[in-house]
């Protein structure tokens, strides 16, 4: 490469995403490096904000590590990596105690240790959840991104979406592969850049749009899962998708999440003739993990051939319930349902991505130079199913990891990547296509890849699948790329990932039940796809169980 196409100053750490994790990653980062966020639509509108229920610490005199770890294995059912566990939980409070310092409001107990008050939800054996009232994730998102628009090494670009790695590819590199940055779409301007990098990380959340019914935002699309598999990077245990018990069930409403601390604080499941379920299910009732509450849940409904069941909080009070979950009360009332006085309808819905891209506990993934961090990666922490709250706590642990380790390796002049070739596409004729496409996938997963789980399904769906991807790589091939379109890419691909990883699967562990392996295994380990990128060859997979 000439040393005239090899820039002057040190490249920016480009972050795709705009959550916590990426804004955690960013401000450790800056006083030392420049950093780019990118946000592919508004900056508040990503999963962060949409967390209601709040973060694990290890804080009171009632818990320790080690209940924290056991009760994040016994949620993960035996997929766990304990070494991730223990490792995020021993930075609990530091991780919660940096929060307060940013300025997150969590709710005050002047009795609470750090002076918060903590609440519980299930899975967990004590009350360690610090929290927001029920507007957590929002509360966190605010603070950091104030801390963000002012420091002047953080340069954000809200509606920017990347398209893909740069690699040693793109660069004719004979080389071991690594990351020389992105190329990203200007939305507004409708024009491909590219982005050189120091470092690349990945931040872009789960792939909760891959299904019909989510609790996700339109955000969650799996860009990061995606575009690290077309790199060549591992992604692991994509089988367990994690269905939230209780997603709002109404007709204006079809991804407002009821936080799982109601349960916590005693709201009953009920039939709509009143009578409580959960006994018949798990000795923990309300409390139990929630694959088991999902799976009660989708066995009522299908058992009486009903749309929904109901959770009742109206034994709490009304002062309790507007004290604690004003957010739901609000949002509750004004689509008519007065929480103090009727119980909720509410169905099980996708939620939580447990699985993505492997790395390890700096974020780093099998591509040098490419990081990952948050509900786009496997770390071995959710194993086969997510403990509550868990999620806030691994963006900001490892997003902290995972800026020393840039910062460590230093300052890089990466050389300047070829230009998008936009020379032989044209501008889409038939939109529509992508609309009908994104339809199809989503239902067809929902029905085929949903909660409970058949081989004949899960074969159908991969079927289809793969027609689907033949009509949107020859329109990925033809025409200009937009938003939609790089979505759906990134969709179909994270959707093949999920069906070839359950189909693998011989048994039924956490998120994933097969009816024609209803059998837990004795021993088992986490699924591991490998695709040999740069030779063509097809996806293998290690560590399989059965």
């Amino acid at each position: 490469m000439p040393e005239s196409e090899v820039p002057a100053s040190p490249a920016p750490v480009v972050i795709v995403g705009a959550g916590l994790a990426g804004l955690t990653v960013a401000l450790h980062l800056a006083q030392r490096h420049p950093v780019v966020v990118l946000a592919k639509r508004n900056i508040d509108e990503g999963a962060t904000a949409w967390a209601q229920g709040g973060i694990v610490g290890v804080l009171g005199d009632d818990d320790s590590i080690e209940s924290h770890v056991r009760d994040t294995q016994d949620a993960g059912a035996g997929l766990v990596d304990e070494q991730t566990a223990r490792f995020i939980a021993e930075h609990s409070a530091e991780a919660v105690a940096w929060l307060v310092e940013s300025g997150v409001p969590f709710s005050p107990d002047p009795q609470g240790p750090l002076g918060l008050h903590l609440t519980r939800e299930g899975g967990h054996a004590v009350r360690r959840i610090a929290h927001a009232a029920d507007a957590t994730g929002k509360a966190i998102h605010d603070a950091l991104l104030e801390r963000v628009r002012q420091h002047p090494n953080i340069t954000l670009r809200e509606r920017w979406m990347a398209l893909d790695v740069i690699t040693s590819r793109h660069l004719r590199r004979e080389e071991q592969p690594q990351c020389y940055g992105i190329y990203a779409l200007d939305i507004d301007h409708q024009r491909v850049e590219t982005l050189p990098a120091t470092a690349v990380v990945l931040a872009t959340g789960g792939a909760g749009k891959v299904y019909r019914y989510t609790t996700n935002p339109d955000t969650a699309t799996g860009d990061g899962i995606a575009m690290a598999w077309r790199a060549g990077c591992r992604i692991g245990n994509m089988e367990f998708i994690q269905f939230h018990p209780t997603c709002l069930y109404h007709p204006q409403e079809r991804s407002f999440l009821i936080t799982e601390a109601m349960r916590g604080e005693g709201a009953h499941l009920k039939l709509p003739d009143g009578t409580r379920f959960m006994a018949a299910h798990d000795e923990r009732l309300e409390l139990a993990p929630r694959d088991i509450v999902a799976r009660a849940i989708d066995f009522e409904m299908k058992r009486h051939g009903i749309d929904y069941v109901l959770l009742d909080a109206t034994h709490l009070g009304e002062s309790f319930l507007r004290e604690h979950f004003p957010t739901i009360y609000a949002r509750c009332l004004h689509l008519g349902i007065d929480i103090a006085r009727q119980p909720i309808p509410v169905v099980p819905a996708a939620h939580y991505t447990c699985g993505g891209v492997v790395t390890d506990l700096q974020g780093r993934t099998d591509l040098p130079g490419l990081y990952a961090v948050g509900e786009t990666t496997y770390t071995g922490l959710h194993g086969a199913n997510r403990l509550a709250s868990n999620s806030l706590l691994e963006c900001v642990v490892l997003g902290r990891t995972c800026a020393r380790d840039i910062l460590d390796r230093g300052a890089k002049h990466p050389p300047l990547p070829p230009a998008w070739d936009e020379s032989q596409v044209e501008n889409a004729d038939e939109q529509v296509v992508i609309a009908h496409n994104w339809d199809e996938l989503r239902l067809l997963m929902w029905n085929y890849v949903g909660i409970v789980r058949t081989t004949k399904r899960l074969e159908r769906a991969l079927h289809r699948i793969k027609l689907l991807r033949t009509e949107i790589d020859d329109y990925y091939a033809n025409f200009r790329v937009n938003r939609d379109l790089l979505e759906l890419r990134n969709l179909v691909d994270c959707a093949e990932l999920i069906v070839r990883s359950a189909l693998m699967r011989h048994e039924s562990r956490g998120l994933h039940y097969s009816r024609d392996f209803p059998h837990t295994l004795p021993v088992s380990f986490p699924t591991v796809l490998l695709r040999a990128h740069r030779d063509g060859k097809k996806p293998k997979a290690y560590g399989l169980s059965g």
